[in-house]
């Protein structure tokens, strides 16, 4: 089976601040806020979090779909696939675009501050759900679960109504691009969503704008996952809240793609029809591992190393 993962690729360029964020920023001149971070290391990445769920769940064995436009300057991103025997069938690349970007400054607690250049991925829409899923029928990796996360605005509210339209589950993500959509289009994304994943800011922005707790939010989807950092994620479902222990890092080295991560094992275990509080501390372990890594794509953990590592993290075998 597969997951047909609806989101950006893109670029990252990674800057390292060594200093701290809030001892150069000044509550009280936020509204001239004029502030220069030195950055001695920098590198460049593959990304976006459609690449990024994908690469994870490669690394689980999955078979995951990548649904994206990238622009003509994304020949490294297809070589980077095509190494590890990731799908780009239904990747369309917008040549006059350029590739979106993320330009991303971490300083030393792991804060983080990013400017995204969307380029491409504005087209999303030009991607057709639909196609997608008749083209796998015939296979033997049909499309058994799908992902809106963070892609063109128009584009994930075309592909949230078309998952609908050929009844497949899916993932609400909107991520970084919450803001874009007002209370009313927020709505409609939940009513159509089988699962939510978000962030606990995410979880606190998208209660305010359409005036809804968390728990009244969960009773519209079979279950809103809300991951918290280090204090693990919690699950709400059938009117309750389960708490997911974080796996815990010895040496964090950067954060970036770590909620993507998370996600890919979230579709993993709805995949193999595991149950959420499994699937869940799948995701906590896929982001520990991330979070041990520079970069979004450069853990290489084995299959078998993974699932060591859960039974060694919560007592029982994966799978």
């Amino acid at each position: 089976m597969a997951s047909l993962i609806c989101g950006s690729m893109a670029f990252d360029t990674i800057m390292s601040f060594e200093g701290r964020f809030s001892e150069h920023i000044l509550a009280d001149q936020m509204h001239i806020l004029n502030v220069s971070f030195l950055v001695p290391r920098m590198r460049r990445e593959f990304g976006g979090c459609a690449g990024n769920i994908a690469y994870n769940l490669r690394l689980l064995q999955a078979d995951p779909v990548i649904m994206a436009t990238v622009g003509g300057d994304a020949g490294t991103y297809f070589g980077h696939l095509k190494r590890f025997d990731i799908s780009t069938e239904c990747i369309r690349e917008i040549p006059e675009a350029f590739t979106a970007q993320a330009m991303i400054t971490t300083d030393r607690d792991n804060n983080q501050i990013t400017a995204f250049h969307p380029g491409a991925m504005s087209e999303s829409h030009q991607n057709d759900v639909t196609q997608a899923v008749e083209r796998r029928k015939s296979t033997d990796h049909p499309i058994r679960v799908g992902i809106v996360s963070p892609d063109g605005r128009t584009g994930m509210m075309v592909h949230a109504k078309q998952f609908v339209d050929n009844h497949v589950p899916f993932i609400f993500d909107p991520g970084q691009g919450l803001p874009m959509f007002d209370a009313n289009e927020l709505l409609t994304f939940i009513e159509q969503a089988t699962y939510i994943s978000v962030n606990d800011y995410e979880a606190e922005m998208l209660s305010q704008k359409i005036a809804m707790p968390l728990q009244e939010i969960a009773r519209h989807v079979q279950a809103m996952i809300v991951t918290k950092g280090a204090q693990g994620s919690e699950i709400y479902t059938d009117g309750q809240r389960m708490t997911v222990p974080v796996v815990k890092v010895d040496h964090p080295v950067d954060p970036t793609g770590c909620g993507d991560a998370f996600r890919a094992g979230l579709l993993f275990g709805l995949e193999n029809h595991l149950d959420l509080e499994q699937s869940s501390k799948l995701g906590s372990l896929m982001g520990a591992i991330k979070i041990a890594s520079q970069g979004p794509q450069n853990h290489q953990p084995s299959y078998a190393a993974i699932q060591e590592q859960f039974r060694q993290a919560f007592g029982h075998h994966l799978i």
